[in-house]
Parts: C-alpha cells; structure tokens; sequence
C-alpha cells in the first residue's frame, strides 16, 4: 500500500455510543485521490428517536432528520463512494462498527482496509498522553466552524493527515500506517475487520470451531488485546496453531470488570466445555476432608460435594476433585508433619504395629502410643489450618458492586450478574447452582476488597 492510493476520511453523527442498537444521524465523507479532493454529507433518518442530549452535542435534531433519506436510500452510493478507498477514521472501530452494521441489515458486504487516526496519533507522537480529536485540533492548530457535525469532523482527520505528512516523511508514514492496518493476523477463517469490533475492556470472549463446537474460553481486561495475542505467535506455539486452524466463530461478552470476567469464565467453561480448557473444564466430584473422632484419635474422613453442602459446612479442609488427589495431599502433608499413616487412615495395621513411616523415623508413634492421641490431633490441625475451607460470613445472598453490575452470589455460588432489582429477584428465584472449587477460589479473594450488599436472609 502506498500513501497515495485513494482515501476516504470518514466521520458519523450517530444516535448512541452503541453500533447494534443505535443509528446513524449524519454521515460525512472526504474523498482524496489522483483528481483532487471532493467532499460527501448527508444526513439519515435514523428510524429511532435522537435523545436530547445528542442534539444538543451535535446540533442535528429530530425535526432536522425527518425529511432526511433513511441508510437503505443511501446505501449504494455510500458504497461506491468508499469503495477499494483506505477508510480513515477517529477512533475507526465507531464509525466502521456502525456502517457495517448498517450495510449487514440490507444483506451487503462491507469490508474496507480501516486506519484509525487514533492510533496513528499515539504511533507517531507517543510523547503525548491524549490523542482525541480535540486534543489533536488543539495541539497542531486544526481549525472547524461546526464541530461534531459529519463532515466538519471528516475534514478535520483530512487536515491532520496534512499536518502528519509536512512532519514525518513518506517512507516512516507509509511505515507506520503499513503497521497499524496489518497489526491484526485473525485466522483465515475469520473476518479480518473483526478487529475492529473487538471491545478494549474487560470480559470474556468464546471461539468456536465447526458446527459451533466450543474449542477455548478466555477472558482479560482487555478482550481486543487478549483476543489478538493468541495468533500474534500462533505459529510458534502447537496450542495457538491448533486454535487457528479450527477458529471458525468468536463471540464476547462484556463485562463491568475483572471480576465480572472472571466468574462468567468459571461458569462458561463448566456448561459449554470447551476442548482446549482444561484446567477449569467440570469435574465429576468435588471432594474435602472433614475432620472427625475415631476411637481415641482425630482423624479426616472424605466427605463429597454431592452429599454435604459445601457452601455452610464449617469443618472441610481443602478441595480435590478425586479420592486419589485428595490422599496424595495428606500423604504429602503427613509426611511434612510427621504424622502417622494409621492414625490418618492411609494405611491399615495390625494391632499396635507401627505405621511404615513411624518406621522410617517419619512418624512420632501415635500409632504405637508413643504420642498421646491429643498432641498427634493438635499436630494434624495446625497442619490443615492453612487448608480450611472459610465457611460463608453472610446470613444470606450477596451482592458484590463492580462499575453498574452487580454480582449476586450466596454460599460460595455464584448466582448472575444484575442490572437492576428485577434482575436481582430473578436470580434470587432461580436458586442456587452446585457449589464450584473456582468460584469458591474467585469470591474467598473477591470479598476481601469488595463492597458487598445483604440481598437476603435464608
């Protein structure tokens, strides 16, 4: 691509921030090429209602537009005008989302080669912490008589790509753009404007292969970032080569924070069970130990999560997802404590035999009365202390504020996220789903710097 092939600098009035809910008002267009630059606006009929606030920003009312083409009317010419053009825009990810938007509702493929001079901006003058356009019109002199109207803001991208080409030479501006358009390598398969779509806050996103086949659940503070960041090595990596080549779909959900992402991960992985998860795929148990009195001693005994509820229980220590990982840790431990196999139940002896490690020198002898049962029990909980599982603080459901979102969570579940009280009564009523090793892991951190609302007593 060279500098010189033809360039659309485009900017839209819109009725919202939101590209699938809300509409175009107002479009503008400058058309730069071999023959010179000429200048396309027009307003839309957005088929909705401008809220009042947009009017007073842009100036375009509701009575301005009634006359005013609906996109259907326009939509041909819009996509002649822009046709095999580099589309130019601030802050691109709006204004290409709601045009393509827009182009999809007629059935009408839309897909230009997007720079956005946003980041054009931060490429070239990293030296600066602001980069809108007001910013911009302020720190290289760029002059309008209507700003936030289409066209006049249109013309101020042109200008800056003026201001862009008298400080930087052809070769690092070429450069530059060269980086920024092909900063995205998306699989084959996959949409390359999609780029564009992808939010930059926080959330979760879901790809999937043939036939909607969940292949991997992921989630970040950043799902544009995270989202690319897989196939920026996929061919240096079996795991990320492997995603590519069956990528065939990717969805998101956005979410008010980090912790929103990280609960809706949790859940998502355990319904969908995506085949590249597999740290946090379901298991078929969950299980602790429970401390109990056998004859003389003190002893744990496995206790499942399909017949305790693990929610409110206050004497479980640690959480596994098999028999076998369970004792493999209290082996570990008995080992680090010098606690006795028999007394543990790991291991059954005859009579007053010694246990193999009491033995080994591993063991003090409670299992041959050489320590008292009540110093071998002492022994044993400090060395559980650190594994016990915290036992729900609240009377009731909770509620945990991040941004406007409100996580709904009672005994170690989570139950949703709501918007409203309706959305609170909802979940409320639904009932609490089987008690989750991670989510318990999520919200044990959460609640420790979080400010949590009493929703309900049981």
């Amino acid at each position: 691509m060279s500098i010189k092939q033809p360039m659309a600098f485009v900017d839209l009035e819109t009725t919202g921030a939101s590209a699938t809910k809300d509409r175009i008002t107002e479009i503008g267009i400058v058309l730069v090429d071999e023959h010179g630059v000429r200048e396309w606006s027009q307003l839309i009929h957005p088929q909705t209602r401008i809220p009042v606030f947009i009017e007073q920003m842009t100036g375009i009312t509701n009575a301005m537009v009634e006359q005013a083409p609906r996109f259907a009317e326009v939509a041909d010419e819009v996509g002649a005008l822009l046709q095999g053009r580099l589309f130019i825009a601030h802050n691109a990810r709006f204004d290409y989302g709601f045009l393509k938007n827009e182009f999809n509702r007629l059935g009408m493929t839309f897909r230009p080669t997007v720079l956005c001079t946003v980041k054009l901006s931060r490429a070239l003058y990293p030296q600066y912490r602001h980069h809108n356009l007001d910013s911009l019109m302020e720190r290289h002199s760029l002059t309008t008589r209507e700003r936030h109207r289409a066209l006049a803001d249109a013309q101020l991208i042109h200008q800056f790509w003026h201001v862009l080409a008298e400080n930087f030479s052809e070769s690092t501006l070429n450069e530059t753009v060269q980086q920024l358009i092909n900063r995205s390598s998306l699989p084959s398969n996959i949409d390359p404007l999609l780029v564009h779509e992808l939010p930059e806050g926080p959330g979760v996103y879901l790809f999937y292969g043939e036939n909607d086949l969940p292949l991997y659940i992921g989630k970040s503070v950043n799902i544009k970032s995270r989202v690319l960041a897989h196939f920026s090595s996929d061919h240096r990596h079996h795991k990320e080569m492997s995603l590519s080549q069956q990528l065939r779909r990717i969805e998101w959900i956005e979410t008010a924070g980090e912790l929103g992402a990280l609960l809706t991960e949790a859940k998502l992985i355990k319904r969908l069970l995506p085949t590249h998860n597999q740290r946090l795929r379901r298991k078929k148990a969950l299980c602790a130990w429970q401390l109990q009195q056998h004859d003389d001693h003190l002893r744990p005994v496995l206790a499942w999560a399909n017949e305790l509820d693990f929610g409110v229980q206050d004497n479980l220590y640690g959480l596994y997802h098999s028999q076998r990982d369970a004792q493999k840790a209290l082996r570990n431990m008995a080992d680090q404590y010098q606690l006795c196999l028999s007394v543990l139940g790991l291991e059954k002896t005859a009579g007053n035999r010694p246990c193999f490690a009491h033995q080994l020198k591993k063991c003090q002898g409670a299992c041959v009365g050489k320590e008292q049962p009540l110093a071998h029990a002492t022994r044993l909980l400090m060395a559980m202390t650190k594994l016990k599982l915290v036992t729900w603080p609240y009377p009731g459901a909770t509620g945990i504020r991040e941004g406007d979102e409100l996580h709904v969570v009672d005994q170690w579940c989570y139950l949703g996220t709501a918007k409203n009280e309706a959305d609170v009564h909802t979940l409320l009523a639904d009932g609490r789903p089987a008690f989750d090793r991670d989510t318990y892991l999520i919200l044990n951190k959460a609640l420790k710097k979080s400010r949590v609302v009493l929703l309900k007593a049981n």
